[in-house]
């Protein structure tokens, strides 16, 4: 509904109020009146910042009176509620998003323009807050978005980093890690709530203690106090009243000054404990490669959980008398195994601050908590050294043992005498530094499990997490991952959305994302197919503009654009793109005259710092990139591109523009992904194995519009059992063998043959990720994509049914079926009234 946000003046006339009005004049008045009485400038003086700071608090004021009712509306009907907990939130630039949201992205734009500004310049001001390394805090974005937009009730919870995954720039083709300083000129989307601070504890030592009724208690003594302080997001639904919460916590001292230490010179020491503290909500996964690093990482986990759980408690007992029902208030979702030490910390809380017995908070803790896994690497199912784990979280050690014991002792009595299954099990790992298992936790202490793929769900059933399915076969589900359009299409595509909208009457599609299947009846109008070319041509030109201005390399918006966007990692396969790459130039330099279709290839993302084999893939990249693209032989048949420091804000940019789709991951190893998703959505047609989500996309695309290559995850696992060896494939093909060898030669490298040596040893004598054995179907596959992309109006028909039939990968659906089938929430309709600024409600 829309408010009509009006007061009475004494002539009688009907006037807008400047915080909620909506007309163009009254966004024209309050942008004027934020700059001056909150920036403090004249327009004579402002920047584009203080224009930007000034639009973020007009579009705020316009979400305050919807935020708060949507929480007092809550409150009042005590209802259920979802609380997910994620250590990532990519939640992309708030201020565009804001106001498609709103339904006042027109209406601004003119209010800006009439101002004689430039509404894209001020969009673009915005930092983008890296709180999150990809596709996790991607997803959790989209999913607070869909929340929203279905009217759930629901709270994010997470960490206020104040440097967030790094700013890449590349140095003479190599990645360089740059501080994100993205709080330095201020963030007017969070509200901070100093009265809401909570304290988490850490180290220290336990004691045994009796209550009065001579019950033995367990109290924790630390040897750290930590202060979490809330800062408050609003985050709302489109073309809805909701606007829901994200909640991420500071790390602040719990004594901020040490005046004794001032005064007797020692100023370092003064300050230390909050220097200490306000550390762990520093930078978002500080390299886990040192002791240090590792134990900061444990401290982050806990901060946040702990932080979150002691809120949850506290606002449920506001409005219960007990938390005996805490299940039915709340559905807490954990976003993979980072906020798994949740299972032991609600436990500590029901038990010793609450004064719970073991099976009474045990029922509870099950019935609250879910557990989405979103991995199949076994290396990235998080666990921590038992040594690290007791010396940070004491208490919480000795309630995974007692959850261990107690769970190892049912299995024993389902299952007598099979020891292999009680040690593969137990939630802790035995060795020769014993660990604890995260993902186990996570599982023993949840009532639902699910994965975010149909293959992904079967292969964790079969084979990761293959002895709990066993024992709870009902608490498995598959709920395939999805994304927005609302950011994904029509921010990010709004010609296209436009079309559609024309073509489909209305916007509803928006929300009903399988409407889109109604575009089917125009595939073969001349008109309809032209214009969707010409939208394409518009996006890769934005695109190649861009390219161009950064990049400096010039670009041809009539070669095919094959883009791959997404966090380096060997498992995806970046360096298989390249190997395509090199063999389309050993062809050119083979036979000057030889048709290539033109092809720019397209490359972005970010390796972690401490990823060596990952920085070494950009560096090839970047090295390739180098030769091709200055070659005479190419002639602007093949450009290689790197856009460095890939976001979610430059996401709005590439997703349109692509004309191909890279989705190349070993099949088995990615469990969904949902860059897929973005290219497809918006037209792109994809290459890819049988691996994630994108299996799926295939079957709704069909196979037809899909150009699928490479071996299935059973065929991965088949043949690393019968013994892979990479030297078959490298000595038997010839084109595979070229492009080693000129890798290994030095063609790349100035001559250096060492430069590349450890990626070219890695795939000769290990491969793990099976590169060589999909080479060839891979280039074959490549091929076919060239020829198809010759016969432009058949693949502008592709292009069109792709995105036509990507409805079940909208993140309203993900959603509706987590709160249906898991969360059992249902929607809570918000109802605003008229503002009157004379009453201020």
């Amino acid at each position: 509904m829309t408010e009509s946000t009006t007061c009475e003046t004494t002539e009688k006339f009907l006037i807008e109020d400047d915080r909620t009005g909506m007309s163009v004049e009254t966004l024209k008045r309050a942008f004027t009146d934020q700059l001056f009485y909150l920036q403090g400038k004249y327009e004579s003086l402002a920047t584009t910042d203080d224009y930007y700071m000034a639009l973020a608090y007009t579009a705020r004021d316009r979400l305050l009176r919807r935020w708060l009712k949507t929480l007092q509306t809550y409150n009042e009907k005590d209802v259920k509620t979802v609380y997910y907990l994620s250590a990532e939130f990519l939640m992309g630039r708030h201020l565009g998003n804001s106001l498609i949201n709103l339904g006042l992205l027109d209406r601004v734009t003119q209010a800006v323009e009439e101002s004689g500004l430039n509404i894209h310049d001020l969009l673009e001001q915005e930092p983008d807050p890296g709180l999150g390394n990809g596709g996790l805090g991607r997803l959790a974005a989209c999913f607070l978005d869909s929340l929203a937009t279905l009217e759930l009730p629901a709270m994010g919870y997470g960490i206020r980093y104040e440097f967030g995954i790094f700013t890449q720039a590349i140095s003479e083709g190599w990645q360089v890690e740059i501080p994100d300083k993205w709080l330095r000129l201020g963030n007017p989307w969070e509200i901070v709530r100093p009265n809401e601070k909570v304290e988490v504890k850490f180290g220290g030592y336990t004691e045994v203690y009796h209550d009065e009724k001579g019950n033995p208690k367990v109290l924790w003594i630390p040897k750290e106090r930590v202060m979490g302080l809330p800062y408050d997001t609003p985050v709302p639904g489109y073309n809805t009243n909701t606007v829901n919460t994200l909640r991420l916590w500071k790390a602040e001292s719990s004594d901020d000054f040490n005046f004794q230490a001032f005064n007797s010179g020692d100023y370092d020491g003064a300050v230390a404990s909050k220097m200490r503290s306000e550390t762990i909500s520093k930078v978002l996964y500080p390299n886990d490669n040192t002791p240090q690093g590792r134990q900061l990482r444990l401290e982050q986990q806990f901060f946040f959980v702990s932080c979150s759980l002691q809120d949850i408690i506290r606002h449920h007992l506001k409005a219960n008398s007990s938390l005996d029902n805490l299940p039915d208030k709340a559905a807490i979702q954990l976003n993979d195994t980072h906020p798994a030490v949740s299972i032991a910390e609600l436990m500590r809380l029901l038990l010793d601050e609450h004064g719970f017995e073991w099976d009474r908070a045990w029922r509870i803790t099950k019935k609250t908590f879910a557990y989405t896994n979103h991995t199949l690497m076994p290396e990235a199912l998080e666990r921590w050294a038992v040594s690290l784990f007791g010396a940070v979280l004491p208490r919480h050690l000795e309630i995974i043992y007692e959850i261990n014991q107690r769970f190892l002792a049912d299995v024993k009595t389902w299952y007598p005498g099979d020891e292999g299954l009680l040690e593969r099990l137990s939630l802790i790992e035995e060795g020769a530094e014993k660990s604890v298992r995260m993902a186990h936790l996570a599982c023993v202490g949840s009532h639902a499990i699910n994965g975010v793929a149909a293959l992904h769900t079967e292969l964790l059933k079969q084979d990761v997490l293959k002895d709990f399915y066993k024992l709870w076969p009902e608490k498995f589900f598959n709920k395939t991952n999805g994304v927005t359009p609302r950011r994904w299409m029509l921010l990010s595509n709004p010609q296209l959305c436009d079309l559609i909208t024309e073509k489909l009457g209305s916007d509803y599609w928006l929300t009903h994302m399988d409407d889109l299947r109604k575009l089917e009846a125009y595939i073969d109008e001349p008109a309809f197919c032209d214009r969707w070319k010409q939208i394409k041509r518009s996006n890769k030109e934005r695109l190649a503009a861009y390219i161009l201005q950064n990049n400096g390399i010039e670009v041809s918006t009539d070669s095919i654009f094959d883009i791959q966007v997404k966090r380096i990692h060997e498992y995806k396969r970046q360096h298989l793109a390249i190997f395509h790459v090199i063999t389309l130039y050993n062809r050119i330099k083979a036979d000057p005259k030889v048709y290539v279709q033109p092809r720019t290839v397209i490359f972005g993302g970010k390796a972690a710092p401490g990823y060596y084999m990952a920085k070494l893939i950009i560096k090839l990249i970047n090295a390739v990139a180098e030769v091709v693209n200055r070659d005479p032989d190419v002639r602007g048949r093949l450009k290689v591109v790197f856009v460095n420091n890939f976001s979610a804000s430059l996401g709005k940019l590439i997703y349109p523009a692509a004309d191909l789709s890279e989705q190349i991951s070993t099949a088995g190893k990615e469990a969904s992904g949902t860059g897929n998703m973005k290219f497809s959505m918006n037209g792109a047609l994809t290459i890819g194995t049988l691996d994630g989500a994108n299996i799926e996309i295939r079957e709704e695309v069909g196979e037809d519009n899909f150009f699928l290559f490479g071996l299935t995850a059973a065929e991965v696992y088949a043949l690393k059992a019968q013994g892979y060896n990479p030297w078959d494939y490298y000595h038997n093909n010839s084109d595979l063998k070229g492009v080693v060898d000129r890798i290994a030669s030095g063609d790349f490298s100035n001559g250096d043959p060492q430069l590349f040596k450890p990626l070219v040893d890695s795939l000769m004598y290990h491969d793990d990720y099976l590169l060589f054995a999909d080479y060839q179907d891979y280039i074959d596959c490549q091929d076919r994509v060239s020829q198809a992309y010759q016969n432009q109006d058949q693949w502008t028909r592709m292009s069109i049914l792709n995105s036509a039939r990507m409805g079940k990968f909208s993140s309203d659906r993900t959603i509706d079926e987590y709160a249906k089938e898991i969360w059992k929430v249902e929607p809570v309709a918000i109802e605003v009234d008229d503002y009157h600024q004379s009453t201020g409600r």
